[in-house]
């Protein structure tokens, strides 16, 4: 690898660097600038809020989110798998299934300790 080989890499990093600083540069000073009350009080999705924007969330929240990341990650490992299915063979297709197994006991396990009930 020579330096020049690099040359289209950082110019790229220059083009987009510099469309960001003009762009926020840009939008400070074309913005408006009417501050109001209404403006800065909290907003979200067009709902009026209920008490202090800053209130702690139930631990019930986290733990479906855990959740949703942990079966999230599942289907990541199934795809290299499928795209390898026939190269694998029958070995791949047992690995595959004590993978799916521990994994349906882990979420037959949530579903009955009520983790998956919001209430």
């Amino acid at each position: 690898m020579m330096p020049q080989d690099f040359v289209p890499v950082l110019l790229t990093f220059a083009v987009v660097g510099g469309f960001a600083g003009i762009a926020l540069v840009a939008t400070h000073f074309l913005g408006p600038k009417a501050y109001s009350p209404i403006k800065q009080d909290t907003y979200e999705c067009g709902v009026d809020y209920i008490g202090d924007s800053r209130s702690r969330f139930s631990v019930k929240f986290y733990l479906v989110a855990v959740l949703f990341v942990m079966f999230d990650l599942e289907v990541v490992f199934m795809y290299p798998w499928a795209v390898n299915f026939r190269t694998l063979g029958t070995f791949g297709l047992a690995t595959m299934g004590i993978f799916l197994v521990i994994l349906t006991v882990g979420l037959l396990y949530e579903w009955k300790k009520g983790a998956l009930e919001w209430d």
